[in-house]
């Protein structure tokens, strides 16, 4: 079984190394093969030169991707998914906020055929979380709360990053949203499409915006209208 790992990256020299390198050495159980797609988002820091390094470094083990202008997260995350090759896939941010290490814990539910999709969440579990902000917690805590209202979910953290899919799920969904807002349409889609979805608890180590946060309260309110738009129709497959 391959595992696809799809890192997204705008802007991140400071720590895209560190996190590259703790994706290469991670083994998991079930797992045969990995491969580490990385979609620059038209950086303008390092981050290119960092990424053409480090595919030298683990040949024909990342594929990278290079958009020629900023377009949001949930563009490159788009960008990766339509390079990918993995049976499963697992999404990582290239800074140092989620552990690799616990890749083992989000895909052993997939990996044993009971979900389709895993999402980690910050909220629950015994796993170590960095105490941050209060408005950031409330803010997803709604976003998440209506997001369950119109999915009939009950998830606790759907702003997550770590959410790992059964490859032929995520791939025939259709991606719409271009910046962080991809992640309440994500789940609107899964949602709607009945599949299996189970949650587990990971740690957290966030980081303030000193230190890179790039989600702002616009980000916010563009999520909320997303819930409300993918809760009011239907765009949850791909037209063949």
């Amino acid at each position: 079984m391959k595992l696809s790992v799809l890192m997204p990256v705008y802007n991140e020299e400071e720590t895209l190394e560190m996190i590259t390198d703790r994706v290469m050495v991670q083994a998991v159980s079930g797992i045969d093969d990995t491969e580490l797609v990385i979609v620059d988002d038209c950086s303008q820091d390092n981050s290119k030169a960092i990424i053409e390094k480090l595919s030298a470094k683990y040949p024909g083990r990342i594929k990278a991707v290079f958009h020629t202008r900023n377009q949001g997260k949930g563009a490159a995350f788009r960008t990766a998914v339509e390079n990918m090759t993995g049976d499963i896939c697992i999404i990582q941010d290239a800074d140092l906020e989620y552990d690799p290490s616990e890749y083992g814990l989000m895909l052993e539910p997939i990996i044993n055929h009971r979900a389709d999709c895993v999402y980690g969440s910050r909220f629950v579990g015994s796993k170590a979380k960095r105490v941050l902000f209060f408005w950031h917690y409330a803010g997803n805590k709604f976003l998440t709360l209506l997001s369950n209202m119109l999915t009939n979910l009950n998830l606790t953290d759907i702003e997550t990053c770590y959410k790992a899919f059964r490859g032929d799920v995520i791939r025939s969904i259709p991606i719409r949203c271009n910046g962080f807002s991809v992640d309440p349409e994500i789940t609107a889609k899964i949602a709607r499409r009945k599949f299996r979805i189970f949650e587990v608890g990971i740690s957290y180590n966030g980081r303030t915006y000193a230190e890179g946060k790039k989600i702002t309260w616009v980000d916010g309110f563009r999520a909320i209208f997303t819930i409300l738009r993918f809760a009011l129709t239907d765009d949850s497959r791909k037209k063949s």
